[in-house]
């Protein structure tokens, strides 16, 4: 069994990003600019725009970093994005999931330009993956593929269960492994059968936020899984999946941490260098 390590992955790709951004700055007389926005106290997010913000200087993009009280109104909110909507140092902006309960996610987000949605969670973006052709891809799906390309891992005529239809992994990644010719079958807590349908999977995507829910009994001799989970137990993080137990039977497994996670920011990072590299076209 194969262990995919996607920290080692995401280093080369954060690696890879400095001389473009150089490349940029040359051309652009600027460095590439990834703004992000923080509302509210929340310790994940604390946690996740610390490492994007560091992500950013690794790899030669500059970062705006703007930090706004749980109190932010939705017309704060908005005025500060379209500010940055019209700003050229500006290529990419992200507004940090979640948010306080009286913002409305969808009507903030809609105020981004879907050339500046380095998170491609824009309805613009995502109808445009249905249709193959997206401006940006949503992170954690594209870092997916990405494991999947570099560990040569085949995608083409493969059966492809994905568990968890959210739209920020399940339907984006449900919709990179249809274009990528696998045959993709999408469950969910209303699926009936799931043990036997995970089972068919050569490629098994687990995104439910439940620790150890796939089981050994649920995954197909030498599947490829692909553990998107990030649950805490006793103070310890934990996938999707039961990892010990399904390195058993699988051909690959990513770990939880070090696999899918650090391809997010990787991710979100090449996205940001794309979205400029743009702006010069």
């Amino acid at each position: 069994m194969t262990v995919i390590d996607g920290k080692r992955v995401a280093t080369e790709i954060r690696a890879s990003l400095r001389p473009r951004a150089e490349m940029f700055s040359a051309l652009a007389h600027r460095p590439a600019g990834l703004a992000v926005i923080l509302i509210g106290e929340d310790l994940a997010s604390e946690v996740y725009v610390r490492n994007k913000i560091k992500g950013c200087e690794e790899a030669g993009i500059r970062s705006f970093s703007y930090r706004l009280p749980a109190q932010t109104s939705q017309s704060e909110a908005e005025a500060l994005i379209d500010s940055l909507a019209a700003d050229d140092r500006v290529d990419g902006i992200l507004v940090q999931l979640p948010l306080p309960a009286h913002l409305d996610e969808k009507r903030l987000l809609d105020h981004i330009p879907v050339q500046k949605d380095v998170d491609g969670f824009l309805a613009g973006n995502m109808g445009a993956l249905a249709l193959g052709t997206p401006v940006s891809v949503a992170c954690t799906p594209k870092g997916i593929m990405e494991l999947l390309r570099r560990y040569e891992i085949p995608v083409c005529g493969k059966h492809a269960v994905v568990v968890g239809r959210s739209r920020t992994v399940g339907r984006p990644i449900a919709m990179l492994l249809l274009n990528a010719d696998a045959t993709v079958t999408v469950c969910h807590s209303k699926t009936q059968g799931l043990a036997a349908i995970c089972r068919q999977a050569d490629i098994l995507v687990a995104a439910v936020g439940k620790a150890n829910f796939i089981t050994a009994d649920m995954v197909k001799e030498g599947a490829a899984v692909i553990d998107v989970g990030i649950n805490r137990i006793d103070g310890k993080l934990c996938g999707d999946v039961d990892f010990h137990a399904v390195a058993e039977k699988a051909a690959y497994l990513t770990p939880v941490p070090g696999g899918v996670g650090p391809m997010t920011i990787a991710m979100l990072l090449e996205n940001t260098m794309e979205a400029a590299e743009r702006s010069l076209k």
